[in-house]
């Protein structure tokens, strides 16, 4: 017995991954797909739920500022099968270094916002900004790690 694939066309396709048509052909030029785009009557691109199962991975990797290029890369060593699982943990492993690093910046943007909030939300409940340093958290005392600042810290300053 022959089983049938759903064939997705191009707006299908994008409009279950969130794509639009445009970045599906993108994709299709940088070759991230998996296995190449079919063609259907007439020309049309054709997408199978394999196509897009492999598009969320990549939809998720692009998320996460993952370059077009080491994405190709990835893709490549996918195609190429079994036996190169050593440089797809490399790539991933080097990957999540850069997204770390990116999470402890945000993190510490995220700090200096709640801080300002924390401040102006002091300034009006009390109706006066001159008693306040409105430029920036606290220091961190020497040797010690900074946390996030909370409201009632700012408050009790």
């Amino acid at each position: 017995m022959v089983e049938i694939t759903p064939r997705l066309s191009i707006g299908q396709a994008a409009e279950r991954t969130g794509l639009s048509v445009h970045a599906l052909r993108f994709y299709e030029n940088e070759d991230l797909f998996l296995t190449p785009v079919r063609r259907g009557a007439g020309g049309r691109r054709v997408y199978s739920e394999n196509d897009v199962a492999w598009l969320t991975v990549c939809i998720i990797l692009r998320a996460s500022d993952m370059p077009v290029p080491v994405l190709r890369r990835y893709a490549a060593l996918v195609r190429a099968g079994a036996g190169n699982e050593e440089e797809r943990l490399a790539l991933m492993r080097e990957h999540e270094a850069r997204v770390t690093g990116r999470i402890g910046r945000l993190t510490e943007s995220l700090d200096l916002i709640r801080f300002k909030a924390a401040v102006y939300e002091d300034i009006v409940d009390q109706g006066s900004a001159a008693d306040h340093d409105c430029h920036g958290p606290p220091a961190a005392a020497e040797g010690e790690e900074r946390s996030p600042v909370r409201r009632r810290e700012v408050l009790a300053e």
